[in-house]
């Protein structure tokens, strides 16, 4: 008896049209490696797979580089990772916050380009975190343990979520609309996925309801905030510092955000440990397993919950 096939992208060429594919049921979708290879899953790379194709399953909680509504046209249902990466995820948010909050990539820059002369490098003291107002903008897995993380260096937590958190709220944090959040917030991490309804959900109009002096963390999707805005927010002083994990446009970097000594840059790097990419590879692989023998997926999107 001849066995599924599973489609492992990122590890192999993409040659869909040549039908060596053909047959092919499910994709283990190992992104971001696989990106460069296959680019987003939209119509036009949808239609060049194997009609055969039930199941992508992707190794990664977001999946914007998925157009998932393609997908549901076509009968394909996707799988995610949500919950193995949220620590990882959470304590690059708190190194982010830290940086950030205390200038640290500034005298990390003084000290790497020799201008370290036995003091603290000129530039803005930093600011501690203990007492300050963590606002947190979606309150899912990653949301929670980036709280969890933020009350215990002694932060009063605020979130805002899509919908409240209703019956569990106490056990989480204050509930506040959205403007609140921008207003109130010294420190504001972004947890959200990204969607067509949060595309540059921070923007000018955002930057310009915060507080002076706001540090900002992202460790979401850089397609959440406008960077061009961003920048300009950085110059005007509305936003103290920021910490980036995430950009609109990887693997590029906004000018303005490369040339600020305030601005602290990761390289996408918030899942990037031995333990997180194990169990994400587990429980894809376990999406794969359980597509082919019961047909159904363990953590299926969101948005094909009711399919």
């Amino acid at each position: 008896m001849s066995l599924p096939k599973v489609l492992l992208l990122g590890q192999i060429e993409h040659e869909c049209q040549s039908g060596i594919h053909n047959g092919v049921i499910a994709i283990l979708d190992r992104a971001p490696a696989s990106i460069t290879i296959t680019g987003r899953y939209d119509k036009t790379l949808l239609s060049a797979l194997p009609s055969s194709l039930r199941y992508i399953c992707h190794m990664g909680a977001g999946y914007d580089n998925i157009d998932i509504a393609a997908c549901t046209a076509r009968g394909i249902h996707v799988s995610h990772a949500p919950g193995v990466v949220e620590d990882a995820t959470a304590d690059t948010a708190l190194f982010l916050i830290l940086a950030a909050m205390r200038g640290f990539n500034n005298g990390i820059m003084a000290i790497r380009n020799g201008q370290w002369e036995g003091k603290v490098p000129p530039g803005p003291l930093g600011r501690e975190v203990g007492g300050k107002t963590s606002g947190i903008l979606g309150m899912g897995g990653i949301g929670r343990k980036v709280k969890a993380r933020a009350e215990a260096c002694g932060m009063e937590v605020v979130y805002h979520n899509r919908t409240r958190l209703g019956e569990v709220e106490p056990a989480v944090a204050k509930y506040v609309e959205f403007e609140e959040l921008l207003r109130r917030s010294d420190v504001l991490s972004l947890s959200l996925p990204l969607n067509a309804g949060t595309r540059n959900i921070i923007s000018k109009r955002e930057f310009d309801m915060m507080r002076e002096g706001i540090v900002i963390v992202n460790t979401a999707r850089g397609g959440v905030m406008d960077e061009e805005a961003l920048v300009e927010a950085l110059e005007s002083g509305r936003v103290r510092s920021v910490g980036l994990d995430v950009y609109a446009s990887e693997p590029g970097v906004h000018p303005g955000l490369l040339s600020n000594p305030h601005v602290c840059l990761l390289p996408h790097m918030g899942t990037s440990t031995i333990e997180t990419k194990r169990k994400m590879e587990e429980w894809t692989i376990a999406n794969v397993r359980a597509a082919l023998e019961t047909g159904l997926l363990k953590s299926i999107v969101p948005e094909q919950r009711n399919l």
